[in-house]
């Protein structure tokens, strides 16, 4: 399929300044295009994930996908989608965040990327050498008509400042730079990017007379019309350090029924024919959750690589009881249950009787209580079920260090000996 086209079927294609120019432009193989990423933190979100995989779909397609990082836009500060001012970041705070946001997404290329810092143009750019070369291409009158500036100039408290009024200027100078050293003429981004993207296309024509092009995507929401990649403690980072790969793999499968194909389409190499047949599968078994299962597993995969998806896995299929929660590794195993109740005990022989570490648990709320559960049936360490007459032994240990209690279905409780 024609790479417009695919992008077409995933809906994935927002708005394009001409589709009959891109579909030309991208009929050579090798063509140049990028997208610019924002360094303002330390790790991209799963909501940049849209432009990123378009980059490697680009790529996949034979084409030479540039990765431009801000680090000198980041000095200023992007004003789009922003109610206020954003707090201005240190040089040195930037870089390395572009060198830990590169290593992201040299793992989802699986590879060498085309990397570019514009920090290398701009910061070597005069104040004068801007305002000649570049700031007379663009009228103030066309500047206030982008969505960007108009949200913030009809706010009286708070306005926008000259600083992040310039910004779109800057990223067009980025745009004309590409299109001048690469070859570069097309740009892709977030739909709120647009108003950025178009204003290069603009100097583009007016400084080097040639027609540049560009592609956005659209911003994605869930079926219940909340903003993509937001969990309960907020953003879903690429970086493991931020969000642990469990709990990665946990947000895709907790996707809702009503989003799950439309998100295997957006943020999966899938193809038609499988996201078809998973469709038909949703349908007729949906409780089975085989999409969530291979959205997930993909996403896993591509962000974090094979060996975390087998990791996470086994620690799933050990959480509810179809694995052995002896394979489970040990770092996942404590990232697993990092919210769920835990008790320290010196040792074996410092571990109280079973009853008083339910309620140490707070599994059962007394004595009596834990009882009851235990004759009933209710008890279990490490997935299997167990009485009052059982005694651990260190071969019961987990990784040599600690047991896992469960009473019912979901409640769990992680005990630490020694």
């Amino acid at each position: 399929m024609n790479i417009i086209d695919e992008l077409k079927w995933r809906g994935l294609i927002y708005q394009v300044s001409d589709e009959g120019k891109v579909r030309e432009y991208l009929s050579t193989p090798g063509r140049s295009l990028y997208c610019g990423f924002d360094p303002t933190a330390s790790s991209l979100h799963i909501g940049h994930l849209v432009p990123l995989l378009a980059l490697y779909r680009f790529q996949r397609a034979g084409h030479r996908p540039i990765a431009l990082m801000g680090g000198g836009t980041a000095l200023i500060g992007d004003p789009s989608g922003k109610d206020v001012e954003r707090q201005l970041i240190a040089r040195e705070t930037i870089e390395a965040s572009i060198e830990s946001i590169k290593t992201q997404v040299r793992r989802i290329f699986g590879g060498e990327v085309r990397f570019v810092n514009n920090y290398d143009w701009i910061g070597r750019t005069t104040a004068i050498e801007l305002l000649r070369d570049v700031g007379k291409y663009f009228t103030v009158n066309w500047m206030m008509q982008k969505e960007s500036v108009k949200n913030r100039i009809s706010r009286d408290e708070v306005g926008i400042s000259f600083t992040e009024f310039s910004y779109m200027i800057l990223q067009a100078y980025d745009f004309s730079v590409l299109a001048e050293q690469e070859g570069c003429m097309l740009q892709i981004g977030g739909s709120d990017q647009w108003g950025n993207i178009t204003a290069g296309t603009e100097l583009i024509r007016k400084k080097l007379g040639k027609e540049a092009i560009a592609l956005t995507f659209p911003l994605i929401t869930t079926a219940d019309g909340k903003k993509f990649g937001k969990s309960e403690k907020g953003a879903i980072f690429l970086d493991p350090a931020l969000t642990p790969v469990y709990e990665f793999y946990q947000y895709f499968m907790r996707t809702d029924d009503r989003d799950v194909i439309r998100f295997l389409r957006y943020f999966t190499f899938v193809s038609r024919e499988e996201i078809e047949a998973l469709e038909v599968t949703l349908a007729e078994r949906p409780e089975q959750r085989v999409p969530q299962r291979r959205l997930a597993a993909e996403m896993t995969r591509l962000v974090h690589g094979e060996e975390e998806l087998l990791k996470v896995e086994a620690a799933t299929a050990a959480l509810f009881g179809t694995g052995d929660l002896r394979e489970v590794d040990p770092v996942m195993l404590r990232i697993v249950f990092n919210e769920a109740p835990s008790v320290s005990y010196p040792g074996l022989e410092g571990l109280p009787d079973l009853p008083q570490i339910l309620v140490d648990l707070g599994l059962s709320k007394s004595k009596g209580q834990a009882r009851k559960d235990l004759e009933q049936g209710g008890v279990y360490v490490n997935n299997c079920r167990i009485d009052l007459t059982w005694k651990p032994s260190a071969g019961d240990l987990l990784h040599g260090q600690a047991l896992l209690v469960r009473k019912g279905k979901k409640n769990y409780g992680l005990v630490q000996v020694g």
